[in-house]
């Protein structure tokens, strides 16, 4: 049987005083007959904090959209991103769908008119309230309606994200 050996050394964060007991940091190596994995953990220090009234929204991409605020990472680039999304009241977004391999959404306020599909159909709609969490697969297409006012969601996913339209048959 392998046994597996875990090497930590513990440095006082001192530099840094909070409320809270001393914080650590932690490194060392773990040894394996296959690998030596480093390891390091975090303190408080490296956390992002971002306060309610520190988050602002900046004007929409595009005139009639919604307004946008990244509050960790970048939907650009490989990783993890979390978007906050700000629906005027009445906004319809038309069937599209986004390229993440993980992403969910929380509504943080208002009630969500969401569904799946690549045509507008309001009867799939189904109401999301505050509070209501899902995620989407990967390249689904959906569609979404502030019906009864504002609407305000979180977006956890791992990018590049992107939004691709679904062309829609013209009446």
């Amino acid at each position: 049987m392998a046994t597996k050996r875990l090497q930590l050394t513990a440095e006082a964060t001192s530099n840094r005083r909070s409320p809270c007991s001393n914080h650590f940091r932690l490194q060392g190596t773990f040894f394996s007959p296959s690998a030596t994995v480093p390891l390091t953990f975090a303190v408080a220090q490296d956390s992002t904090v971002r306060l309610p009234q520190d988050i602002k929204f900046s004007p929409p991409p595009i005139a009639g959209y919604p307004e946008l605020v990244t509050i960790y990472g970048d939907t650009t680039k490989p990783g993890i991103y979390v978007q906050r999304v700000k629906f005027a009241p009445g906004f319809k977004i038309n069937p599209h769908w986004h390229p993440d391999e993980v992403r969910t959404v929380v509504i943080l306020s208002g009630t969500l008119y969401f569904a799946y599909g690549d045509k507008w159909d309001e009867s799939k709609l189904k109401a999301f309230p505050t509070g209501s969490f899902f995620a989407e697969p990967p390249k689904a297409p959906h569609f979404a309606w502030a019906k009864d006012g504002e609407v305000i969601v979180q977006i956890t996913g791992v990018g590049p994200s992107g939004v691709t339209m679904v062309e829609q048959a013209k009446n």
